[in-house]
């Protein structure tokens, strides 16, 4: 996609591939950089397509080559809410993919992902990246502190050591470091990222996608529960699916050796 696209006037675009969301920021002017109209639509489009049956996989990633997003919106005059009525009053949902988020999503990350901008892409579940990426959450450099999950995730994602000095100085890593840590699974060339990230999600839609949800909520729950725990919970899961048409139909398949036809049933 060009930085044409942000003529149209949609900070956020979406189509569809297959059974592929794709969510494209489309700010380049302002590097990505999440505004309150940007978080608006990231948080309509994370309800709607998570109640569309025909969506399996969402794909996230943003329009130029220079900036997945550079964080959060400077220019823009901060909210007139207060701290008190965000935070005790029910404020709005973080614009991040929502905690125990069915479908898979697939952060594709060119450029810069910078504050808000990595905050983003940590709650995804896989992160894969082009060489000229780089991360960094650098909130302290402005007197601030990261305010959608960074601080949470960072130390979740990468080693407790570097996650706190990233943290704490506000300083940069590079794609090569990021891949060797871990922050993303995959390094690809610029300006491919979005592509590879369909086939990555078209590999991802040719498995049934009640197991993937499954498969997905346990390895969520091994984050928080202890070994016994989340085996028990893993046998639920299982047991879960055993009667499913889906399940049934990939033993039939396998059977009579033909792809499966999957209809997250």
């Amino acid at each position: 996609m060009s930085e044409a696209n942000e003529n149209t006037g949609d900070v956020l675009l979406e189509e569809r591939v297959g059974q592929t969301a794709v969510l494209t920021i489309n700010r380049p002017k302002s590097l990505n950089a999440v505004d309150p109209a940007l978080g608006d639509a990231l948080r309509s489009a994370w309800a709607r397509l998570a109640a569309d049956d025909d969506v399996w996989v969402i794909v996230l990633t943003a329009v130029g080559t220079r900036a997945f997003s550079a964080g959060a919106d400077l220019k823009t005059p901060p909210s007139e809410r207060s701290f008190a009525g965000t935070f005790l009053g029910g404020g709005a949902e973080p614009f991040t993919v929502p905690s125990g988020y069915l479908k898979p999503v697939i952060c594709a990350v060119n450029g810069l992902a910078y504050g808000a901008g990595l905050e983003l892409m940590l709650s995804a579940d896989l992160h894969i990246a082009s060489s000229s990426a780089r991360f960094a959450l650098p909130e302290v450099k402005i007197g601030s502190v990261p305010g959608a999950g960074g601080t949470q995730r960072i130390g979740r994602a990468i080693p407790r050591s570097v996650a706190r000095r990233m943290a704490l100085t506000g300083e940069p890593i590079d794609a090569e470091t990021a891949l060797r840590l871990g922050l993303v699974s995959e390094l690809v060339p610029v300006g491919t990222v979005r592509e590879r990230a369909i086939a990555l999600a078209e590999q991802i839609c040719s498995n049934a996608p009640l197991a993937v949800r499954a498969v997905k909520k346990a390895l969520d729950a091994a984050d928080t529960l202890n070994l016994d725990d989340g085996c028990s919970y893993e046998q639920l899961l299982w047991g879960s699916l055993r009667d499913s048409e889906d399940r049934i139909e990939g033993r039939r398949a396998f059977a009579e050796k033909r792809p499966p036809v999957y209809k997250a049933r």
